[in-house]
């Protein structure tokens, strides 16, 4: 029985007709929904012809997180009088209600996007709603480009709907060419605003961390929540560690206390959404704050926190780091507490900060690794995603890490087109690394053990599991928690997909006019692939692969001396051979765990180098926390690491022991050897090394290096420590001044001397043959760098002849004496500093190069006394105070009373008279 008057209360229903209309005359629209409208829950079953009398379509809901699926699904189903799995279902990974009469299906946007990559075409669905589309998430962005592409090259039909209640609507418009932007009024229960930030400064969040004194202040108001207004209190936290201390700061408050996150148990996350008799505190992550509607809120008391993935290209490490939430965040999470009545959001920050705070949360694609979304790309047809229509470009820089990855699983051929093991990865559901753990893993330890490690790296265990991944692995196996519960679904998956043959796609029928059919990507298809003898493709093969891939690509052998390509580049091995390790066919648990976490992440295996100390092969540090079990092991793989923002190492979260010879195997694409030279400690060092990546695991001294590579040394030397190296002598760094001078002011054919850096680019012009017979720091010293400037100047056009006549080192004064001109001033004025007596009777001022030089006039002391680069002026009005400050002073020196006509000299007036 459908419950008419739950669905006439939602005020959605009055911009339902203007979204149909839109629907009908453009196919795509955008319908911005206020929080608690309907826009989840009603608009998908008007459209599906359920309610209202529409005609009947098949609907998919596609929304950013699992909670929310089902969540949505119960309501709509609810809402028909229905049990879900009839009209409305729901999927999501490692579960699947629905039945052969779903019109209606709630999907997350990871299992539309496997879907997608199965059926382009999206067989049997009419239209598609993406739900929370504000939130900017990587696989929504995804989903949403193929599918425009869909509608552009297959499906012109297909319908579309971009919903949320706060986004950028004008930017999703444009994205769907144009669509109607759709806004529906929601009911307008006021919530008030209470400012309360901290009493005392807190500091900032770092990294994962947040300080302490902040979640008690927000304990604490939750506290001030409860005692100032009825209702239950919903607070809002980035991450579950947080909603633990927080919760176990709330003891013996007049509440019940749940704890709602992604890892909760679906008993905790169906309590939260359930009315209940007893007052509520519901501490939550961003899972609560769209789609759900939690019944009872009349608070909601907010931290401002979030948590973004962050990613470390250069050293494969990737973290979640604590930020401030933006203000469309803060939005969504206000409207919680006004969705049944009036209601009070209370602010863990001032309102001078709200105004500071981002629009829009980050979009995951500027920030996050993109090795995935690039192996999605590829598998559709773009490796570059140059062609799909993404409201932000994916970074260039990102692109390209994740493309190594790519190239290193086997994943992508040099070129960027998926390999038939790149097909099969990308349908596992899985990030590349840990497909490649998975599919190789399995050869190697059996396809239950590899999915049960794999599981395990997928989703993080909980803290209390330990650092140890056998540990971990043996916690999981006996645990009831809700963990080990969507565990063991993951196991079940992966080891129903590993050991499944790889999905094929139906080659579509070529037109009967012989022209190629269209692809999503614009481009024609590849040839079908080659038929068994019963006449279907080979599973080798797929539909979506190139011409020009080997079907053996994705057979290797795991061994430490994996042959290199002919390209140069290397990819990471495939089968582990256990018996030519001497590991036997059935390796332990611990063995396992480690062989699997160093297969996902390779660049992670690392040796100690201390006690809870390690360097990966990556090159990056890593230490263990004090006190671990792990810290005796010689090796690790290491599964889940973090570098906080400025630390010098990274933090070991999660790890399993190996031996040199898993890490050797699983790592062989990073192992070399060969003689390295290098300037190291302040000197040349210069040894024959084996290496896995950064890991030095053999060396011996070179008696005789290549020179080339000493040469590259060496100047790789001056340029960290500078050209100090060199022997500069006065002469020298009075000759590089005068160079630095003549470039600045003549510039043409006199060089730039001034900078180490454009010196060394010229090294092979100035520094040879000095440079070739040097060997050691030492040899550079013994350089004479003035000597090797001359090599430098303009001798092929004579100019250097006329080195003193344009900037001399010295120029000679009335007095005789022949003063050095010093070109070092910052300025880049030449200056002369000279006892004033000795430049009476000079009128005008010395120049160089055309350059009036700065006239430093000295006391008969040496000690500065006046400067000037106008003598003349000097002489008529400066020198009078000047003669009367030092006469005093100095009264053995000559001062005339008119400087202009006086003999320079050198000597007092007792000398003058003799």
């Amino acid at each position: 029985m459908i419950r008419r008057s739950a669905l006439d209360a939602l005020p959605v229903r009055e911009a339902v007709p203007a979204l149909v209309s839109a629907l009908d005359g453009h196919g795509t629209a955008v319908l911005c929904a206020p929080p608690g409208t309907g826009k989840t829950t009603l608009v998908p079953l008007v459209l599906a012809g359920l309610v209202g009398g529409g005609p009947r379509r098949r609907v998919v809901v596609a929304e950013p997180r699992r909670i929310a699926a089902r969540a949505a699904a119960r309501r709509m189903a609810w809402l028909l009088g229905e049990r879900v799995g009839g009209s409305v279902g729901f999927t999501v990974r490692g579960e699947r209600v629905s039945g052969p009469s779903t019109v209606v299906e709630v999907v997350t946007t990871g299992v539309l996007l496997q879907r997608l990559q199965r059926d382009q075409e999206l067989s049997g669905v009419d239209l598609v709603v993406l739900d929370e589309c504000h939130e900017r998430h990587l696989d929504a962005d995804t989903v949403a480009a193929f599918l425009l592409d869909v509608r552009e090259t297959l499906r012109p039909e297909l319908r579309l709907v971009a919903a949320s209640a706060t986004t950028d609507a004008s930017g999703w418009s444009r994205l769907l060419g144009d669509a109607p932007v759709v806004e529906a009024a929601g009911i307008s229960h006021p919530v008030e605003t209470v400012w309360a930030p901290p009493a005392r400064p807190v500091k900032p969040p770092h990294g994962m961390r947040v300080d302490p004194a902040q979640l008690a202040h927000v304990a604490s108001v939750v506290r001030r929540a409860l005692a100032e207004h009825s209702g239950d209190v919903l607070c809002f936290l980035p991450g579950v560690g947080e909603i633990a201390r927080v919760a176990g700061q709330l003891g013996g408050v007049d509440a019940e206390v749940l704890q709602v996150h992604g890892r909760a148990a679906a008993a905790v996350q169906d309590a939260a959404l359930t009315a209940s008799e007893h007052r509520r505190v519901i501490l939550a992550t961003a899972v609560a704050e769209s789609s759900l509607t939690v019944p009872g809120v009349r608070v909601v008391v907010d931290s401002g926190l979030a948590r973004e993935p962050r990613v470390d290209h250069a050293r494969g490490l990737g973290a979640l780091a604590t930020v401030r939430a933006s203000r469309a965040a803060g939005r969504q999470r206000a409207g919680r507490a006004g969705r049944e009545a009036p209601g009070a959001v209370y602010r863990c920050w001032t309102e001078a900060e709200d105004t500071r705070l981002p629009a829009f949360p980050a979009p995951e694609i500027r920030i996050a690794d993109l090795a995935q979304f690039a192996l999605q790309a590829a598998c559709w047809g773009d490796p570059d995603a140059s062609g799909l229509a993404l409201l932000d470009p994916p970074p260039a820089g990102a692109m390209a890490a994740a493309r190594e990855v790519l190239v290193a699983v086997g994943a992508v051929d040099a070129a960027g087109r998926p390999t038939p093991r790149g097909l099969r990865m990308a349908r596992l559901g899985l990030h590349p690394r840990l497909a490649r753990a998975l599919l190789d893993g399995a050869a190697a330890v059996g396809a239950r053990r590899a999915a049960e490690v794999v599981a395990l790296l997928s989703e993080e265990p909980p803290r209390e599991y330990g650092d140890d991944l056998g540990s971990a692995w043996r916690a999981a196996r006996r645990g009831s928690d809700a963990y080990a519960s969507r565990w063991r679904a993951e196991v079940r998956r992966l080891e129903r997909a590993v050991g499944a043959p790889a999905e094929l796609s139906p080659t579509p029928p070529l037109p009967e006019t012989g022209a190629p059919p269209r692809t999503p990507s614009g481009a024609p298809p590849p040839d079908p692939p080659p038929a068994t003898a019963g006449g279907t493709p080979s599973a080798s093969n797929s539909p979506r692969l190139r011409p020009g891939v080997p079907p053996g690509e994705a057979e290797f052998a795991l061994r430490a001396n994996q042959p290199r390509r002919a390209d140069g580049g290397s990819r990471i091995p495939a089968s582990p051979a256990f018996e030519e390790r001497g590991l036997g066919r059935s390796p332990s648990d611990d063995a396992a765990a480690g062989l699997v976490a160093a297969l996902a992440f390779p660049e992670r295996v690392a040796k100690a180098k201390g006690q809870e100390a390690f360097l990966m092969a990556s090159g990056t540090g890593a230490e263990l926390r004090e006190g671990s079990g792990l810290r005796h092991a010689a090796w690790l793989a290491v599964a889940v690491a973090d570098r906080p923002p400025h630390a010098p190492s990274a933090r070991i979260r999660l790890a399993a022991v190996i031996d040199e010879d898993t890490a050797l195997a699983a790592a062989a694409h990073l192992r070399t050897e060969g003689d390295e030279v290098r300037w190291e400690g302040g000197d040349l060092v210069a040894r024959a090394a084996h290496r896995l990546g950064a890991i030095e695991l053999a060396a011996r001294p070179l008696r005789d290096p290549d020179p080339a590579l000493v040469r590259a040394a060496l100047l790789d030397g001056l340029r960290t420590e500078g050209l100090g190296l060199l022997r500069w002598s006065a002469d020298a760094e009075g000759l590089r001044a005068r160079l630095g001078f003549l470039h600045r002011t003549l510039g043409g054919a006199w060089p730039d001397v001034a900078d180490d850096g454009a010196l060394l680019e010229r090294a092979d012009d100035w520094l040879e043959p000095e440079l070739s017979r040097a060997r050691r720091r030492a040899d550079l010293g013994r350089i004479d760098a003035g000597q090797a400037l001359r090599r430098l100047l303009p001798w092929a056009t004579g100019e250097a002849a006329r080195l003193d006549e344009l900037a001399p080192e010295r120029l000679e004064v009335p007095s005789g004496s022949r003063i050095r001109v010093d070109y070092s001033a910052e300025h880049g004025q030449p200056v002369l500093a000279v006892k004033l007596q000795e430049l009476f009777g000079l009128a005008e001022t010395p120049r160089v190069a055309g350059v009036p030089v700065l006239v430093h006039l000295l006391s008969p002391a040496g000690r500065p006394a006046a400067v000037t680069a106008d003598l003349a002026s000097f002489w008529q009005g400066g020198y009078r105070a000047v003669r009367a400050e030092l006469r005093g002073r100095y009264p053995k020196h000559p001062w005339p009373e008119d400087p202009a006509t006086a003999e320079p000299t050198r000597h007092t007036n007792a000398r003058l008279r003799r």
